[in-house]
């Protein structure tokens, strides 16, 4: 005895493909805007620069300033990946939230057990790319009223 296979509505839904982040020619596509995304963010959540250095991965002084002069440059995959959870963590908080409070909310103490009182920018300064993927996921988790 088969059992059957269940059968799936069909969709015109596809969904995007997968960026290979490993491709060089992905990232230059995508490292100029990238980063003036990060930069318009920053200044959204009002960061200090030492702070925007941090969550880019600890970036000298130098090369931020270069950085936003010439911002025409193949990213890593690191530096990819963490712009993109910080994109997704700040369009969840104007999803969630009022645009007032959304570009404060990195900056308040917060005392959901995740960040121990402390304010989210500090959790993910300090605990880097997965800390950032967790706040990503808690907003997420809230947007879908979980």
């Amino acid at each position: 005895m088969s059992l059957a296979r269940p059968a799936y509505p069909s969709s015109r839904f596809a969904p995007d493909p997968i960026v290979d982040l490993a491709s060089k020619e992905q990232r230059a596509r995508l490292s100029r805007s990238a980063l003036l995304g990060f930069f318009a963010l920053a200044d959204r959540w009002k960061l200090r620069d030492e702070d925007a250095r941090e969550l880019l991965g600890g970036l000298s002084s130098s090369a931020w300033y270069e950085w936003k002069k010439k911002p025409d440059r193949l990213l890593d995959v690191d530096r990819i990946t963490r712009i993109s959870y910080l994109v997704g963590i700040y369009k969840a908080l104007h999803i969630l939230y009022g645009d007032e409070l959304a570009d404060q909310w990195i900056g308040l103490p917060n005392r959901n057990a995740i960040f121990g009182g402390a304010t989210p920018l500090a959790y993910m300064i300090s605990g880097g790319l997965l800390a950032m993927q967790t706040v990503r996921k808690l907003l997420d988790a809230r947007r879908g009223g979980v």
